[in-house]
């Protein structure tokens, strides 16, 4: 990963953006879209900064003149002079799902986001705003927030009750909550890596390394695999995988000769 990709919340904050035409008009629909207040030259409270000018000399310098009132600034067609790059946007609002090459082609995160686009159905959000107002109802459900966890993760599986991929998963929820819809038990799945290139994952590897709650792996796991897990997965340098497996699901990376 070579950039760190975040959400940044503009709604009544300042934006400077420097430049006019057609890229400079994208950016100030953009910077409005996110609620973001657009001036044209830095004043005190400013958040973030657009330069987009044609002139290189001269975008070079009204970057680095903002960078002087410390803001982070992206140029516009000059992904080395950015301190940030803005992404090719699905907008399911409230999910927004990011899709960014660093400033390498913005053609290929088009084509990626058009994809997504595709297989998302309009009524994302709508799950998305359900689930966050049954969050007192689910922490009633399940007290424990791993319990929780489990619970809604296997809501979400594919096939699963809440299906992001099911259009109609949105006026499920209250269903879901009414079942007798279970946690699942602990268990220890094993993963027989068969080389250190994470693009020779199987599909069910690579589900199983993002759903898991603990990853038991010997100290050689090349840290590439490691990174196809779950950020929040708890991480054990083990020489053998455990005789009792924790609360939900747990992983044993094994590499090739391995037991």
């Amino acid at each position: 990963m070579h950039q760190l990709p975040i959400f940044l919340n503009l709604t009544g904050r300042t934006v400077v953006l420097d430049g006019k035409g057609e890229a400079a008009d994208a950016k100030a629909r953009l910077i409005e879209r996110a609620g973001g207040r657009i001036v044209p030259a830095w004043e005190e409270g400013a958040t973030i900064a657009f330069v987009a000018l044609d002139d290189e000399a001269e975008a070079r310098a009204a970057a680095a003149a903002l960078r002087a009132h410390g803001l982070l600034v992206n140029v516009v067609d000059r992904p080395d002079l950015c301190d940030f790059t803005t992404p090719a946007i699905v907008d399911r609002a409230p999910v927004t799902i990011a899709i960014g090459t660093g400033g390498a082609s913005a053609g290929l995160a088009k084509a990626v986001r058009q994809r997504i686009e595709a297989l998302l159905p309009a009524r994302l959000g709508e799950l998305a705003s359900a689930l966050s107002a049954a969050r007192d109802a689910m922490k009633a459900r399940w007290p424990a927030a791993a319990d929780r966890r489990r619970a809604i993760d296997a809501a979400l599986a594919s096939g699963g009750a809440l299906d992001p991929l099911d259009g109609a998963a949105a006026d499920k929820v209250g269903e879901w909550l009414a079942s007798d819809a279970t946690t699942q038990p602990s268990r220890l799945e094993t993963i027989h890596l068969t080389s250190p290139d994470p693009d020779d994952l199987t599909l069910r590897a690579a589900r199983l390394l993002g759903e898991a709650d603990h990853i038991f792996h010997p100290a050689d796991i090349p840290p590439a695999i490691l990174t196809r897990a779950r950020a929040d997965a708890v991480r054990h340098v083990v020489e053998a995988p455990p005789v009792d497996a924790p609360a939900g699901l747990s992983l044993w990376l094994a590499m090739p000769n391995d037991g």
